[in-house]
């Protein structure tokens, strides 16, 4: 019987949200997180808040590269699909500090390839990246387009990452989904982001930073399309064997900065202040996904209009922060 869940990075962004509602389907939850620096460990509490109510869910704080105790998780708990989300996060840091990424994003999903296979866990799905496209001219971006020229420390490690699911597929003919997540957002979103940090200068009054021109262009992806998305992801490696597949899941429809930051500006009702900095190292020129293959695959269908998902984050902002 497929029911218990390991989800690495469960107290972050998509991880809280998806676990939500894997436990609403009477899914067995076991959440694995090392509360990173990168942003305060206090939200990442709030985020399972909900979950820590639910019989069905149990979390550990642990680093995915820790051997010893990823082994007793296993050894202790039955695992029939594991949903890797863990990871180091964020393009411009990444750029800063290369060799924690690849040590994270690489090493650590392969100790936690090695304990699968020592466990007998053939099912994994793993939160890949749209960065790892780069720049391409090959537009919308689609799954077996070369994606040989990252630009970034993050989208390099999330390649690698990828290359290394391949090769445990091919030794260890584990069922293996690679998701290639676009501009996710929503409640829960990790304050870095754009989003979450112009909603943070319009309440403190401040002028927000835009690099370049204002013109280019992300794929805004609201949470529950993707969580729903992961979920259609459930169904399909449960009921096949032997399999590797990278699936984009984006909304097929970029937007541009000056309309993002116009469209906030309707939901709110305020109007920012500008500041106009460089285009950043790192940073893509757009995100576009073709999504061709995950409606065929998972019946995927995004139907969360910006400006409605928009609403739905200002509503989680005014009652969190």
């Amino acid at each position: 019987m497929f029911k218990n869940i390991l989800v690495t990075g469960g107290a972050g962004f998509i991880g809280s949200n998806l676990i939500d509602k894997l436990l609403s389907q009477k899914y067995k939850v076991i959440s694995i997180d090392n509360y990173d620096n990168y942003y305060q460990k206090e939200i990442k509490l709030l985020n399972n808040k909900v979950a820590d109510t639910n019989p069905n869910f149990i979390k550990f704080d642990l680093d995915i590269r820790d051997k010893q105790n990823l082994q007793e998780v296993f050894k202790s708990h039955k695992v029939d699909l594991v949903l890797h989300l863990a990871g180091k996060a964020g393009v411009r840091p990444s750029i800063l500090n290369p060799n924690e990424y690849f040590d994270v994003n690489v090493n650590g999903t392969i100790n936690l390839l090695n304990i699968m296979n020592e466990y007998s866990v053939q099912k994994i799905i793993f939160a890949s990246s749209s960065s790892i496209y780069g720049n391409s001219s090959t537009i919308p971006f689609a799954e077996d387009d070369i994606v040989d020229a990252p630009i970034s420390p993050y989208a390099a490690s999330k390649k690698a990452a990828e290359l290394i699911l391949h090769v445990y597929h091919q030794l260890y003919q584990m069922d293996v989904i690679c998701f290639r997540f676009f501009t996710v957002y929503g409640p829960r979103q990790r304050p870095d982001l754009a989003i979450f940090k112009f909603f943070n200068c319009l309440k403190t009054n401040q002028p927000i930073e835009i690099y370049g021109d204002g013109e280019t262009g992300r794929d805004y992806t609201f949470i529950d399309d993707i969580t729903d998305g992961i979920l259609g992801g459930i169904t399909f490696i449960k009921n096949k064997n032997n399999f590797f597949e990278i699936i984009n899941l984006g909304n097929n429809n970029p937007v541009k900065l000056n309309t993002l930051i116009q469209s906030i500006e309707n939901v709110t009702g305020s109007c920012f202040v500008k500041h106009i900095l460089p285009m950043q190292l790192g940073d893509v020129n757009l995100t576009y996904a073709k999504i061709d293959k995950a409606r065929v695959l998972l019946n995927y269908n995004p139907s969360v209009l910006l400006e409605t998902g928009l609403d739905k984050f200002k509503s989680w902002y005014e009652t969190n922060h």
